[in-house]
């Protein structure tokens, strides 16, 4: 399949050609960006997805909530709504989008809002009173026209951005070179123990500016699936009946976690509406299984099959190392960040 994507390239040249004179003008000026006087963090990647950036989202949250007044700020992916909204006790994922739902349900003492516009969905944040003290922008690293404050840049072990190619050849939605914009760097989904060798060779093939840090993480899996009411261990889980739902990029460890003898695996596109048909199948699949789906793909599931049958498992982000030295970055930002000085303009 690489190969083929290969025979793309041309194509690749046009989209770079685009996204390149597109990052020239907002470096140069001549696309106008705004920036704000409250810190901005904005955690994106390179690539069109599957890098983690719900789980390093909810990890700055958990960082800075306890000490700040947080807003996230999304574009809402899949939502059946436009314009900004601030996330209340009737939205849903259909009204919000999955991963704001889930920062929503996780999170209920921090804002959590939906806008395409992202100069408009922080300058609605920042007439809220109290007013946020940090935004944290879920899978903004091209949105130029917002210009945060720090930038955070995602990328998959086993799938970094410098072994990619950009659009249609590759995943890439930019050159690799726009990993200069990045503050840090976080290489994602990594094993849970691999040597400093193994960590140095991926730091040279990514070629960080010496002002750059790398860290790296692993996905921590749960202990238990969960439904509304109930708690399941997965090793207990591991022998019964199931259905394993994701729709997700990436979804191969979870299903590799979960697999068992008596199991049907369904996969489904990242972020995917869920039709009847689909649901009706589900529960027809399901009527003597447990339905174990994915964090994310819960929101979109859960009021549309049965509560009882129904559990997810839970995942957050884990620094293998140098943890500390990441938390004292982002609350050294936070805390003394002067760099964003309000000039937006109606």
């Amino acid at each position: 399949m690489k190969h083929l994507r290969k025979l793309l390239l041309p194509f690749s040249a046009l989209y770079w050609l685009v996204t390149a004179l597109r990052n020239v003008f907002y470096n140069k000026g001549i696309f106008k960006g705004y920036a704000f006087d409250v810190p901005i963090i904005a955690v994106g990647n390179l690539s069109t997805g599957g890098t983690g950036k719900t789980p390093q989202t909810e990890y700055l949250i958990r960082l800075l909530a306890h000490k700040y007044r947080v807003a996230t700020l999304s574009r809402g992916y899949g939502r059946k709504t436009k314009g900004f909204i601030l996330a209340g006790n009737k939205d849903s994922a259909q009204t919000i989008g999955d991963e704001p739902y889930q920062f929503y349900s996780k999170f209920p003492d921090i804002n959590v809002a939906v806008d395409a516009d992202r100069v408009n969905g922080v300058s609605t944040l920042l007439a809220l009173s109290p007013k946020p003290e940090v935004i944290l922008l879920d899978d903004a690293y091209q949105h130029r026209r917002l210009k945060a404050g720090f930038y955070i840049l995602l990328t998959a072990y086993g799938d970094i951005y410098a072994d990619d190619y950009i659009l249609p050849a590759g995943n890439l939605r930019e050159s690799r070179t726009g990993a200069s914009r990045a503050d840090v760097i976080v290489v994602t989904k990594c094993p849970r123990y691999f040597s400093e060798e193994d960590r140095q060779r991926i730091i040279k093939k990514l070629t960080p500016k010496a002002s750059q840090k790398v860290f790296f993480t692993c996905i921590d899996y749960a202990y238990a699936v969960y439904s509304e009411t109930e708690e399941l261990d997965i090793e207990a889980l591991k022998n019964m009946p199931k259905v394993l739902v994701a729709g997700i990029a990436k979804p191969e460890r979870f299903f590799d976690l979960l697999k068992g003898p008596d199991m049907i695996i369904k996969k489904y596109p990242d972020h995917h509406a869920f039709t009847k048909s689909e649901l009706d199948e589900l529960n027809e699949l399901a009527k003597d299984k447990l339905i174990i789906t994915t964090e994310k793909d819960y929101t979109r599931l859960k009021g549309r099959l049965p509560a009882t049958r129904l559990f997810y498992l839970p995942i957050s982000s884990m620094f293998i190392a140098d943890s500390d030295d990441f938390d004292n970055t982002i609350l050294n930002y936070v805390g003394k960040s002067t760099a964003n000085r309000y000039i937006y303009n109606e």
